[in-house]
Protein backbone atom coordinates (compact mmCIF):
# COMPACT_ATOMS: atom_id res chain seq x y z
CA UNK A 1 0.00 0.00 0.00
CA UNK A 2 1.45 3.42 -0.82
CA UNK A 3 0.05 6.90 1.06
CA UNK A 4 -0.51 9.46 -0.83
CA UNK A 5 -2.25 13.09 -0.69
CA UNK A 6 -4.90 14.51 -3.10
CA UNK A 7 -4.60 18.26 -4.34
CA UNK A 8 -6.52 20.88 -5.17
CA UNK A 9 -5.68 24.32 -6.93
CA UNK A 10 -8.43 27.32 -6.14
CA UNK A 11 -7.81 30.13 -8.44
CA UNK A 12 -8.82 33.97 -6.48
CA UNK A 13 -10.09 37.23 -7.63
CA UNK A 14 -6.22 38.45 -7.41
CA UNK A 15 -4.89 35.85 -9.92
CA UNK A 16 -2.84 33.87 -7.29
CA UNK A 17 -3.40 30.26 -6.95
CA UNK A 18 -3.66 28.38 -3.66
CA UNK A 19 -2.99 24.27 -3.45
CA UNK A 20 -4.49 22.67 -0.65
CA UNK A 21 -3.82 19.28 0.69
CA UNK A 22 -6.69 16.83 1.27
CA UNK A 23 -6.72 14.28 3.86
CA UNK A 24 -4.71 11.02 3.21
CA UNK A 25 -6.43 7.76 1.87
CA UNK A 26 -4.58 4.15 1.35
CA UNK A 27 -4.26 2.99 -2.08
CA UNK A 28 -3.81 0.04 -3.67
CA UNK A 29 -0.72 -0.99 -5.19
CA UNK A 30 -2.61 -1.38 -8.62
CA UNK A 31 -4.16 2.21 -8.94
CA UNK A 32 -1.15 3.89 -7.39
CA UNK A 33 0.75 4.05 -10.70
CA UNK A 34 -2.29 5.68 -12.82
CA UNK A 35 -2.49 8.31 -9.79
CA UNK A 36 0.92 8.73 -9.75
CA UNK A 37 0.82 9.76 -13.69
CA UNK A 38 -2.63 11.43 -12.80
CA UNK A 39 -1.19 13.36 -10.43
CA UNK A 40 2.22 14.24 -12.64
CA UNK A 41 -0.21 15.58 -15.31
CA UNK A 42 -2.46 17.81 -12.94
CA UNK A 43 0.89 19.23 -11.23
CA UNK A 44 2.55 20.02 -15.12
CA UNK A 45 -1.00 21.69 -16.18
CA UNK A 46 -0.84 23.68 -12.81
CA UNK A 47 2.75 24.60 -13.38
CA UNK A 48 1.73 26.23 -17.36
CA UNK A 49 -1.09 28.29 -16.00
CA UNK A 50 1.27 29.82 -13.01
CA UNK A 51 3.53 30.42 -15.85
CA UNK A 52 0.79 31.92 -18.47
CA UNK A 53 -0.71 33.97 -15.28
CA UNK A 54 3.22 35.29 -14.14
CA UNK A 55 3.56 36.29 -17.98
CA UNK A 56 -0.26 38.38 -17.86
CA UNK A 57 1.24 40.07 -14.64
CA UNK A 58 4.52 41.34 -16.44
CA UNK A 59 2.45 42.90 -18.94
CA UNK A 60 3.57 46.72 -17.88
CA UNK A 61 7.38 45.46 -17.09
CA UNK A 62 9.52 47.08 -19.76
CA UNK A 63 11.15 45.02 -21.85
CA UNK A 64 8.86 41.79 -21.65
CA UNK A 65 6.82 40.41 -24.59
CA UNK A 66 3.68 41.77 -23.69
CA UNK A 67 4.87 45.19 -23.48
CA UNK A 68 6.98 44.63 -26.72
CA UNK A 69 3.29 42.73 -28.52
CA UNK A 70 1.58 46.01 -27.18
CA UNK A 71 3.81 48.29 -28.46
CA UNK A 72 3.64 46.55 -31.85
CA UNK A 73 0.03 46.33 -32.05
CA UNK A 74 0.11 50.32 -31.53
CA UNK A 75 2.38 50.65 -34.26
CA UNK A 76 0.03 48.51 -36.22
CA UNK A 77 -2.84 51.37 -35.29
CA UNK A 78 -1.00 54.22 -36.02
CA UNK A 79 0.57 52.72 -39.55
CA UNK A 80 -3.24 52.59 -39.87
CA UNK A 81 -4.40 55.54 -39.26
CA UNK A 82 -1.66 56.83 -41.72
CA UNK A 83 -2.79 54.65 -44.51
CA UNK A 84 -6.51 55.68 -43.41
CA UNK A 85 -5.25 59.81 -44.28
CA UNK A 86 -3.35 59.44 -47.56
CA UNK A 87 -6.43 57.86 -48.80
CA UNK A 88 -8.19 60.46 -47.29
CA UNK A 89 -6.15 63.01 -49.12
CA UNK A 90 -6.03 60.17 -52.24
CA UNK A 91 -9.52 60.64 -52.72
CA UNK A 92 -9.89 64.66 -52.18
CA UNK A 93 -7.05 64.59 -54.58
CA UNK A 94 -9.33 63.06 -57.10
CA UNK A 95 -12.05 65.05 -56.48
CA UNK A 96 -9.97 68.12 -57.64
CA UNK A 97 -9.74 66.32 -61.91
CA UNK A 98 -13.19 65.54 -61.50
CA UNK A 99 -14.25 68.72 -60.36
CA UNK A 100 -11.76 70.52 -62.91
CA UNK A 101 -12.11 68.10 -65.94
CA UNK A 102 -15.86 68.54 -66.79
CA UNK A 103 -15.03 72.50 -66.99
CA UNK A 104 -12.25 71.84 -69.15
CA UNK A 105 -14.20 70.28 -71.87
CA UNK A 106 -16.78 72.97 -72.19
CA UNK A 107 -14.36 75.04 -72.77
CA UNK A 108 -12.20 73.58 -75.61
CA UNK A 109 -16.11 72.39 -76.54
CA UNK A 110 -16.92 76.44 -77.34
CA UNK A 111 -19.95 75.79 -74.81
CA UNK A 112 -18.22 77.23 -71.55
CA UNK A 113 -20.31 79.77 -69.24
CA UNK A 114 -19.15 81.52 -66.89
CA UNK A 115 -19.56 79.24 -64.48
CA UNK A 116 -16.96 76.83 -66.52
CA UNK A 117 -14.45 79.90 -65.46
CA UNK A 118 -14.60 79.44 -61.58
CA UNK A 119 -11.82 76.86 -61.51
CA UNK A 120 -9.30 79.65 -62.30
CA UNK A 121 -7.63 82.25 -59.65
CA UNK A 122 -8.03 85.54 -59.92
CA UNK A 123 -4.38 86.74 -61.13
CA UNK A 124 -4.62 82.86 -63.13
CA UNK A 125 -3.07 82.99 -66.65
CA UNK A 126 -3.83 80.65 -69.73
CA UNK A 127 -0.79 80.54 -72.97
CA UNK A 128 -0.63 78.09 -75.99
CA UNK A 129 1.41 78.67 -79.24
CA UNK A 130 -1.14 81.60 -80.29
CA UNK A 131 -1.64 83.76 -76.94
CA UNK A 132 -0.97 84.50 -73.65
CA UNK A 133 -4.00 85.50 -71.60
CA UNK A 134 -3.21 87.30 -67.75
CA UNK A 135 -6.35 86.97 -65.90
CA UNK A 136 -9.67 85.71 -65.71
CA UNK A 137 -10.99 88.24 -68.22
CA UNK A 138 -8.76 87.13 -70.77
CA UNK A 139 -8.71 83.62 -70.58
CA UNK A 140 -12.44 84.33 -71.07
CA UNK A 141 -11.94 86.03 -74.26
CA UNK A 142 -9.48 83.36 -75.67
CA UNK A 143 -11.82 80.32 -75.06
CA UNK A 144 -15.22 82.49 -76.27
CA UNK A 145 -13.34 83.10 -79.08
CA UNK A 146 -12.98 79.62 -80.71
CA UNK A 147 -16.64 79.40 -81.60
CA UNK A 148 -16.03 82.98 -83.56
CA UNK A 149 -13.58 81.37 -85.65
CA UNK A 150 -14.41 77.11 -85.71
CA UNK A 151 -17.92 76.15 -86.69
CA UNK A 152 -17.31 72.85 -84.64
CA UNK A 153 -14.47 72.25 -81.29
CA UNK A 154 -14.03 69.55 -78.90
CA UNK A 155 -11.75 67.80 -77.06
CA UNK A 156 -12.38 63.64 -78.43
CA UNK A 157 -10.03 61.46 -76.29
CA UNK A 158 -7.89 62.41 -73.41
CA UNK A 159 -6.25 60.59 -70.56
CA UNK A 160 -5.57 62.33 -67.39
CA UNK A 161 -2.63 62.35 -64.98
CA UNK A 162 -2.12 64.36 -61.60
CA UNK A 163 0.37 64.83 -59.62
CA UNK A 164 0.99 66.46 -55.59
CA UNK A 165 3.38 68.51 -55.62
CA UNK A 166 3.28 69.65 -52.45
CA UNK A 167 0.27 69.49 -49.83
CA UNK A 168 -2.42 72.09 -51.26
CA UNK A 169 -0.49 71.85 -55.00
CA UNK A 170 -1.19 69.42 -57.84
CA UNK A 171 -0.83 69.14 -61.36
CA UNK A 172 -2.89 67.62 -63.72
CA UNK A 173 -1.57 66.66 -67.20
CA UNK A 174 -4.50 66.19 -69.96
CA UNK A 175 -3.06 63.86 -72.67
CA UNK A 176 -5.66 64.64 -75.79
CA UNK A 177 -6.91 64.97 -78.95
CA UNK A 178 -8.51 67.75 -79.94
CA UNK A 179 -11.09 68.08 -83.02
CA UNK A 180 -11.92 71.69 -84.67
CA UNK A 181 -13.35 72.05 -88.32
CA UNK A 182 -12.19 75.16 -90.20
CA UNK A 183 -14.13 76.48 -93.93
CA UNK A 184 -15.43 72.80 -93.75
CA UNK A 185 -12.65 71.04 -93.21
CA UNK A 186 -11.30 69.02 -90.10
CA UNK A 187 -8.47 69.46 -87.93
CA UNK A 188 -7.27 66.94 -85.90
CA UNK A 189 -4.29 68.42 -83.39
CA UNK A 190 -2.58 66.15 -80.55
CA UNK A 191 -1.94 67.95 -77.68
CA UNK A 192 -0.82 68.21 -74.25
CA UNK A 193 -2.44 69.96 -71.20
CA UNK A 194 -0.56 71.23 -68.09
CA UNK A 195 -3.00 72.55 -65.13
CA UNK A 196 -1.00 73.94 -62.02
CA UNK A 197 -3.74 73.90 -59.28
CA UNK A 198 -3.38 75.80 -56.13
CA UNK A 199 -6.11 75.20 -53.09
CA UNK A 200 -8.41 73.89 -55.56
CA UNK A 201 -8.15 76.71 -58.50
CA UNK A 202 -6.19 76.86 -61.59
CA UNK A 203 -3.56 79.33 -61.11
CA UNK A 204 -1.80 78.38 -64.94
CA UNK A 205 -3.08 76.76 -67.66
CA UNK A 206 -0.68 75.43 -70.61
CA UNK A 207 -1.60 74.17 -73.94
CA UNK A 208 1.61 72.09 -75.93
CA UNK A 209 0.67 71.62 -79.19
CA UNK A 210 2.22 68.06 -80.30
CA UNK A 211 3.12 67.90 -76.89
CA UNK A 212 6.05 70.27 -77.58
CA UNK A 213 6.85 72.88 -74.82
CA UNK A 214 5.80 76.62 -75.55
CA UNK A 215 8.41 78.58 -77.43
CA UNK A 216 9.59 81.63 -74.73
CA UNK A 217 13.10 83.21 -73.69
CA UNK A 218 13.82 79.87 -71.60
CA UNK A 219 12.78 77.47 -73.65
CA UNK A 220 14.94 78.27 -77.35
CA UNK A 221 18.17 78.89 -77.79
CA UNK A 222 18.51 82.54 -78.52
CA UNK A 223 16.39 84.23 -75.45
CA UNK A 224 15.84 87.32 -78.12
CA UNK A 225 13.58 85.43 -80.18
CA UNK A 226 11.74 84.10 -77.28
CA UNK A 227 10.68 87.25 -75.77
CA UNK A 228 9.95 87.91 -79.48
CA UNK A 229 7.75 85.48 -79.83
CA UNK A 230 5.85 86.26 -76.03
CA UNK A 231 5.17 90.19 -77.12
CA UNK A 232 3.95 88.46 -80.30
CA UNK A 233 1.90 85.84 -78.47
CA UNK A 234 0.35 89.60 -75.89
CA UNK A 235 -0.37 91.44 -78.76
CA UNK A 236 -2.33 88.58 -80.24
CA UNK A 237 -4.37 87.89 -76.85
CA UNK A 238 -5.10 92.13 -76.77
CA UNK A 239 -6.60 92.20 -79.85
CA UNK A 240 -8.81 88.66 -79.20
CA UNK A 241 -9.46 90.60 -76.11
CA UNK A 242 -11.07 93.68 -77.51
CA UNK A 243 -12.87 91.78 -80.28
CA UNK A 244 -14.61 89.62 -77.34
CA UNK A 245 -15.63 93.08 -75.79
CA UNK A 246 -12.62 91.95 -73.18
CA UNK A 247 -13.78 89.03 -71.80
CA UNK A 248 -18.13 89.91 -71.19
CA UNK A 249 -20.09 86.98 -70.76
CA UNK A 250 -22.47 86.26 -74.21
CA UNK A 251 -26.06 86.90 -73.55
CA UNK A 252 -27.82 83.89 -72.73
Amino acid sequence: MVQLHKWSSYFHADGHETMNFLPSTALSSSSSSRFLFLRTTLLSHSLLLHHFRTCLAAEKVPGTPMEKLSKGLDEIDQSGEACSKEARDFRAKKRIADEIIPHILNLYGSCATPHDFEIYAPDASFEDPLMRAQGVKQIKSAFYSLSKVFSESKIVQYRIEENLVTPGKQEILIDNKQHYKFLGKDIDLISLIKLNVVDGKVVRHEDWWDKKPLWNRETVKVPLFGRVIEMTRRCSMLATHALMRFGKDPSV
